[in-house]
């Protein structure tokens, strides 16, 4: 779509959109629900503990998922920066240092997408340590759901209530462990099963969101009373980020590199894999002029936009990402309808609805939202096991000259190990001190102490060379 204006294409893209969603709008709705298992636990921990405002991150989000279905024409995610979201649910962080980090982390995006050098610093840090940031990350969110205000102090009965405690967390971990097969497991670029139509997570939000009406309505376990949704317009309110927070800071050079990589990189190489001509010939488009938008340019300059637009008003710290994308694909959309109506469906309830949403948010089950945040962190977590596989060098493409060497997954027991011992030292460290940017340094060094070594022996092994038999100081004084 070069050489076209900005009306053109998202006229072009519209076109795409409304042609795909007339051949296969099941497939399109189901689509767009495939990346709310991790969208709607992490926002409502944060929602409850007033780390961000739910009314702007519903009317922001929505936007978002809007523009990003006008303009890209793909199933393009909008979800949590998952690396701040793990430490907010973890340290407890205010509104004003939440935003602030996913302003940051833009705003840096931004400057390194319009400047040209996003892809040169992707080069510049290692996939185990990109890896072990997610593996940490998803960790964090695994331990915070067993913290008293989720999972911790339930009781088997009756505590907090009968709708409320263990065995209904028990039951959502059984669900969550039988349904492991149902998952989309990648991003296989033409499943052949269909979409599927169940989502884990969805489900039990649902039953979750059942479960709340029941408790506002019945006051089932006493306490104080909870008032069902209402109509409320979204009444927006400036914030002010804590731009000088060193919590916030802290969070944001975390997340730079997960963004950078997984969430403009990867996400680039991911949607011109899966988005080819072929692609739209089979779906008989072939007659369109559309072609989506996959630059690494216009993903960073989308994240740099959104934070620094929604973080004035409160909104969750969002991204991209090739994980959502692989998702909803798999879940059957194939074009920006997909997240067009997903972000419609937030915006009206954002605007609609708002805050008055938190009264249900306050009373959702522990046991299940607790499983929920399990169940994103479990996903999380589980990008450290493709680190020595092809896949990962296939979507984290460009990423440190080493993988591009070896071809993909070529690696030596040696290197396997030593790669998996980077990962293990950034996710250790960013656990051990609770501290996102202690563990990126961390496998930083670790990683540049194996890369010290090998220029070592290389000089070794080079002056070996040099040194013949019969020649030096070896060779005999009488020949």
């Amino acid at each position: 779509m070069a050489g076209t204006w900005p009306w053109q294409r998202v006229a072009q893209s519209a076109r795409y959109n409304a042609q795909t969603f007339r051949r296969s709008p099941l497939a399109e709705i189901s689509g767009a629900l495939g990346d709310l298992g991790t969208l709607l636990p992490l926002m409502a921990a944060l929602a409850l503990q007033g780390s961000v405002s739910l009314s702007s991150t519903l009317v922001f989000s929505g936007l978002f998922n809007i523009a990003s279905g006008l303009w890209f024409g793909i199933p393009l995610p909008v979800q949590p920066m998952k690396a701040i979201a793990a430490a907010a649910i973890a340290e407890g962080a205010s509104l004003r240092d939440t935003v602030a980090a996913g302003a940051l982390v833009s705003a840096a995006v931004l400057l390194l997408a319009v400047t040209g050098l996003l892809r040169r610093l992707a080069d510049v840090v290692p996939v185990p340590v990109v890896k072990g940031i997610q593996l940490g990350a998803g960790l964090s969110l695994v331990i915070s759901a067993g913290n008293s205000s989720l999972l911790g102090n339930l009781g088997w009965l009756d505590r907090p209530s009968v709708l409320d405690n263990r065995l209904w967390a028990l039951a959502a971990f059984v669900g969550l462990v039988l349904t492991q097969r149902m998952a989309p497991s990648g991003a296989s670029s033409h499943a052949r099963g269909g979409p599927l139509f169940l989502p884990y997570a969805l489900v039990v939000f649902v039953v979750g969101l059942a479960i709340a009406i029941v408790v506002a309505v019945l006051h089932v376990g006493g306490g104080a009373s909870h008032h069902l949704p209402r109509f409320a317009i979204w009444h927006p309110h400036v914030v002010l980020p804590h731009w000088l927070d060193r919590h916030a800071w802290a969070m944001a050079i975390a997340q730079l590199p997960l963004t950078t990589l997984n969430s403009v990189v990867a996400v680039s190489a991911l949607a011109e894999e899966l988005f080819t001509p072929s692609l739209l010939e089979s779906l008989a488009l072939s007659s369109s002029s559309f072609t989506p938008a996959t630059s690494v340019t216009a993903f960073g300059c989308s994240v740099g936009a959104m934070n620094l637009v929604g973080c004035w008003f409160g909104a969750m710290p969002v991204c991209h990402g090739a994980g959502g994308l692989a998702v909803q694909y798999r879940f059957g959309a194939r074009s920006g309808a997909s997240v067009v109506l997903l972000g419609a469906a937030k915006l009206l309830l954002g605007l609609f609805l708002g805050e008055t949403l938190l009264d249900l948010l306050r009373v959702f089950p522990r046991s299940l939202l607790g499983v929920l945040v399990l169940a994103a962190g479990l996903e999380l977590a589980s990008a450290g096991a493709s680190l020595n596989t092809s896949t990962s060098h296939a979507s984290l493409r460009g990423s440190g000259g080493e993988e591009a060497a070896q071809g993909g997954s070529s690696f030596t027991a040696i290197q396997k190990r030593e790669r998996w011992t980077v990962m293990l030292m950034t996710a250790g460290c960013l656990l051990a001190f609770k501290n996102d940017a202690v563990g990126f340094v961390a496998g930083l060094v670790c990683h540049g102490a194996y890369r010290l070594a090998d220029k070592l022996e290389e000089r070794r092994s080079s002056r070996n060379l040099l040194r013949r038999p019969g020649h030096g100081e070896n060779r005999a004084l009488l020949s």
